[in-house]
């Protein structure tokens, strides 16, 4: 089984902040929330993170070893890195949502993100045909990650709402892999 994990709430998340590579640390929320997902997870998966210090605390909360992979990173969002989704101008926004290839300023396409995730989804996909691997990610990468499930384009990334804190669980066959679940969110104490 391949668990696609976001990572528990920041700050930034809390106050509805565009969060690419900006690199905040999890809120005392966010840790109680990355507590409440290590109960919840097979206790012998492997764990596998993004880079970012919001995604590593979280795969740390699980008390396992932690690996880091750069393709699990983020998108880019370039210059519009910790505005408020309301200071993005109209135009951008349409642009964005009609054309997977826009690149913000500074930034990366859904595209590129798209193929770096699907990347990283079929080196695991052997692996998790056989065990369980835990990937802690954040909301672009695992819907990247959800349209590689769904063989669907990058543009579907507009359709889904991924919440913090939540696992995707992703049952890999030999006809290829199959959501089970999405949004599952722990109760948190």
């Amino acid at each position: 089984m391949l668990l696609l994990v976001r990572h528990g709430q920041t700050a930034e998340n809390a106050r509805g902040l565009l969060l690419g590579r900006a690199d905040p640390p999890l809120s005392p929320r966010g840790r109680r929330q990355a507590a409440a997902l290590a109960r919840l997870l097979p206790p012998e998966a492997r764990v596998v993170s993004s880079p970012l210090r919001r995604a590593r605390e979280t795969a740390e909360a699980f008390g396992r070893a932690v690996e880091i992979d750069e393709r699990w990173i983020e998108l880019d969002y370039g210059r519009l890195d910790g505005l408020p989704p309301e200071d993005v101008d109209e135009s951008t926004w349409a642009r964005w949502r009609a054309d997977p290839s826009y690149v913000p300023a500074g930034g990366e396409s859904l595209i590129v993100l798209g193929k770096r995730v699907r990347s990283a989804c079929d080196r695991l996909a052997g692996e998790a045909a056989t065990r369980d691997v835990v990937v802690v990610s954040h909301v672009s990468p695992i819907k990247a990650a959800i349209a590689w499930v769904l063989g669907v384009g990058d543009e579907v990334a507009w359709r889904l709402f991924v919440r913090d804190a939540s696992i995707a669980r992703v049952r890999v066959d030999p006809s290829g892999p199959v959501l089970t679940s999405f949004n599952e969110v722990p109760s948190v104490d």
